[in-house]
């Protein structure tokens, strides 16, 4: 009896100590592409299916064509219906325990099973979300979780969704005793203070009284507050907190306890920061008593090559180089982000724009979210703001991107995406927008979505993305926005002032120029708009768009115009520019074969374009000289060569040694500078002087004949799976990305090579392979992929060594 009674406690204990436990859920899962109601049921023989690790997006595993119900605007790549199962056990344990099954997206319509039961059903792709297992787990046995993912009623997308399990899975067990699901919350003031309050699961307390214990530890894991009570909200002091900007993301964790009998029987991790902003109707953006412009991006979730599934290295990279560019501010376009990215923005140091849908009631495509919005509008916005509202990178919540609601009558239900962009973008008539003094249904809509964040966080303002900017626009009218948002509209800006006084101002969304990286449309100075309207069929055989900083879409501007506008003007807070990179899908302004975007500043395969110097000479302190194009023409040919530079009074180009003149910026709005010379084979060569000394040059070699490929690694990743706090993870192998050039014999970049590449591996495993082109067809899961200009990429995944063969090239090798 005493033995036995000691087991018991010494169960307990241990029970107690390790309470709650978040495992990645990740791994030996099986996958088939099909469909059938009995693969919900654990007996199910699934022995045949495809056994996977996720983060998974089937989707991009397919062909492109333009068969596909997608079409151009989502990728142009499959959909369907694909079901997930995994097989676990779970140990006989102590009965207070509760098991909860989270996943942090599944794209779209999912259905979870437990052992046959059906636990939930969340239509939404970008939600995160948790259900409690507890009552269908077999404890001491075998378990089976299913999942139906219907990603089949198509299109539902402007731009490339993915299609699977597309980031993480956990599994977590707790004491009955326990912190609800995102049940911290976490306000932070920058004299150090924190408000900390702790909200438990509905069936915890049952008349018992437990403690609360919240401590607050440093970078470097110092105690540096501490306090018990039995209240679950608690005021704690830290003195002379270390603020958290973007140059200097510092950040406290919070270790919040449950004590019951004297037992911790749960904790909870929360990664907080101390800091100051407002946003302020006459000087823009402050953060710590500094003036700051948001200097900011939107960008979509996909991973190019890799598809819409989670992979901290891809997204990391990502970050990285807009980090490199002077960006400091990410805007979630226009979905719910993964939770690593936030946590990637708090810990690097990105303002974020955090946003919930694209649309409302009103469809964008024939199938999209408004068909869900009525039912379940409240549960995932609320689910978004408890999520996320403990972010220090956090600064501003978004309920909508060009919502349809802007106006009264408008909709795209049996339109194409070409015709619903014609919609949100080339205005309407007058008697569309709100009059009177009445709340419209539209307006009653938008304070409705306000109120539920202010429920939650009434910390943050609160803003929109729109493309009306008359202050007549439903959404304003509602009153209940605290930054106007302007989507485009640079004419608009002047006027913001006398129609929204004393409302702080923000280019929600701007500049939608068009590139592809390594294509120059001459005269540069010359500014094409493509299409000219969307009902305009826009055709050029070459499928491409300048990569000077010359062409942009009907609705918008060039980046020099638009950084203008926001550099010069004080009451505006700054900018998120579409796009910091390019996603797959929506490929204005052509159609298929092209299948992803031409708007992005760095290309789908991790290139920078041009004008990602320009902003880097303007953004950051790094010295910037940045000359282009490449110097392989025709004889005779009359070529513009750019120039962005910095940290410079004049620059000087040289053709073959001889001067083509020096060249200055005449004041604070001009961006860069051009010569217009004629082509001759040899060098072009810029020199950049301050102060009557040469401080930096650039040369240009005019390229022979192709001749080897050349390997360099652009990113080695270091991360594996990051996951969140409050976890047990399970490590994969890092990704490292790898670019290929074919060079000539003296290691001068082909500028117009597209050879045909080969990869293989002597260890690891090739994950993906792109050139940056948007309208390429080749298969981004293959082991092959013609030159774009030189240049192409491939992902590979653990240690090895890569080769790379080519026709007629000499073959080359890195290790990884």
């Amino acid at each position: 009896m005493k033995k036995s009674l000691s087991v018991f406690l010494l169960l307990l204990c241990l029970v107690s100590a390790t309470a709650r436990e978040r495992r990645l859920f990740d791994s030996n899962w099986l996958f088939v592409l099909g469909n059938d109601a009995k693969m919900a049921s654990p007996d199910y023989d699934d022995t045949s299916w495809r056994r996977l690790n996720l983060p998974h997006d089937w989707a991009i595993e397919g062909d492109f064509s333009d068969a596909n119900p997608s079409g151009a605007g989502g990728g142009a790549l499959p959909g369907g219906i694909g079901w997930y199962r995994k097989h676990f056990n779970v140990e006989n344990s102590h009965p207070d325990m509760r098991y909860f099954l989270e996943f942090d997206g599944v794209y779209m319509n999912s259905t979870v099973y437990v052992n046959g039961h059906e636990v939930g059903h969340r239509p939404y792709g970008y939600s995160s979300f948790e259900y409690d297992v507890t009552p269908y787990i077999n404890k001491g046995g075998e378990n089976v979780v299913a999942v139906k993912v219907d990603n089949s009623d198509q299109p539902n997308s402007r731009w490339y969704s993915g299609c699977g399990i597309y980031r993480h899975t956990w599994f977590t067990t707790t004491h009955r005793m326990h912190i609800a699901h995102w049940g911290t919350h976490v306000v932070t003031t920058p004299k150090g203070e924190l408000n900390v309050a702790i909200q438990m699961a509905d069936e915890a307390i049952k008349g018992e009284k437990p403690a609360y214990r919240n401590t607050v530890m440093d970078a470097a894991g110092k105690v540096v507050a501490s306090m018990m009570t039995g209240s679950p909200q608690q005021l704690l002091k830290v003195k002379r907190p270390q603020l958290w900007s973007v140059e200097r993301p510092y950040v406290y964790t919070v270790k919040s306890e449950v004590i019951l009998n004297n037992q911790v029987v749960d904790e909870v991790l929360t990664i907080t920061g101390f800091r100051d902003f407002k946003f302020d109707s006459k000087t823009g953006f402050w953060l710590n008593g500094k003036n700051l412009k948001i200097n900011g991006v939107c960008d979509h979730h996909d991973l190019g090559c890799l598809g819409a599934a989670l992979n901290e290295d891809a997204l990391h990279r990502q970050l990285v180089k807009l980090k490199d560019m002077g960006c400091n501010a990410i805007r979630c376009s226009h979905n719910p982000p993964a939770p690593e990215l936030l946590n990637m923005c708090d810990t690097m140091g990105f303002i974020v724009m955090d946003e919930s849908f694209d649309m409302w009631r009103r469809k964008k495509t024939k199938n999209d979210y408004a068909r869900f919005f009525d039912e379940w509008h409240e549960r995932d916005l609320s689910d978004l703001v408890l999520r996320d509202r403990n972010h220090p990178s956090v600064m501003m919540w978004s309920i909508g991107n060009e919502v349809l609601e802007q106006w009264s009558g408008a909709g795209a239900d049996e339109l194409t995406l070409e015709q619903a962009n014609l919609i949100l973008n080339a205005g309407h008539d007058a008697s569309t927008l709100a009059h009177g003094k009445e709340m419209t249904p539209n307006s009653i809509l938008t304070k409705h979505l306000t109120d539920i964040i202010r429920r939650l966080d009434p910390t943050r303002p609160i803003t929109a993305g729109c493309n009306e900017p008359d202050p007549n626009n439903h959404l304003f009218k509602s009153g209940a926005l605290d930054i106007i948002g302007f989507n485009y509209h640079r004419q608009w800006v002047k006027d913001v002032p006398r129609n929204f006084p004393g409302k702080p101002f923000l280019m929600t969304e701007s500049v939608s120029a068009l590139q592809t990286r390594g294509y120059y449309k001459m005269p540069s100075d010359s500014v094409f708009v493509a299409p000219e309207r969307w009902d305009k069929m826009f055709t050029d055989p070459s499928m491409m768009c300048s990569a000077y900083d010359n062409t942009h879409a009907p609705w918008s501007s060039t980046h020099e115009a638009t950084w203008d506008i926001v550099k010069h003007t004080p009451y505006c807070a700054g900018q998120f520019i579409w796009t910091g990179w390019d996603y797959i899908g929506e490929p204005t302004p052509y159609g298929f074969p092209a299948r992803s975007s031409y708007f992005g500043i760095i290309d789908l395969s991790g290139f920078p374009k041009d004008i990602y110097y320009m902003y880097q000479s303007e953004w950051s302190s790094k010295p910037v000289l940045h000359l282009f194009p490449h110097w392989n023409w025709l004889p005779g040919q009359k070529i513009d060569l750019w120039c962005y530079y910095n940290n410079a009074d004049e620059v000087e180009l040289f053709v073959n040694g001889k001067s083509q003149g020096i060249r200055r910026k005449k004041d604070s709005h001009q961006y860069h500078v051009m010569w217009r010379v004629t082509f001759e084979p040899g060098e072009v060569k810029v020199i950049a002087r301050k102060n009557g000394k040469d401080v930096r040059s650039q040369v240009i070699k005019t390229a022979g004949i192709p001749d080897h490929v050349r390997l360099s690694i652009d990113y080695t990743g270091k991360h594996g799976n990051v996951g969140l706090t409050n976890t047990t993870m399970t490590n994969q192998e890092p990704l490292t990305f790898i670019n290929a050039e074919i060079v000539d014999k003296d290691g001068n970049l082909c500028p117009w090579a597209e050879n045909q590449l080969f990869f293989e591996t002597d260890n690891g495993a090739i994950e993906g392979v792109d050139n940056g082109s948007q309208f390429s067809t080749e298969r981004f899961k293959d082991n092959k992929r013609k030159a774009f200009f030189g240049k192409c990429m491939v992902v590979v995944k653990g240690k090895g060594r890569l080769t790379a063969k080519a026709y007629d090239l000499k073959t080359a090798k890195i290790d990884f």
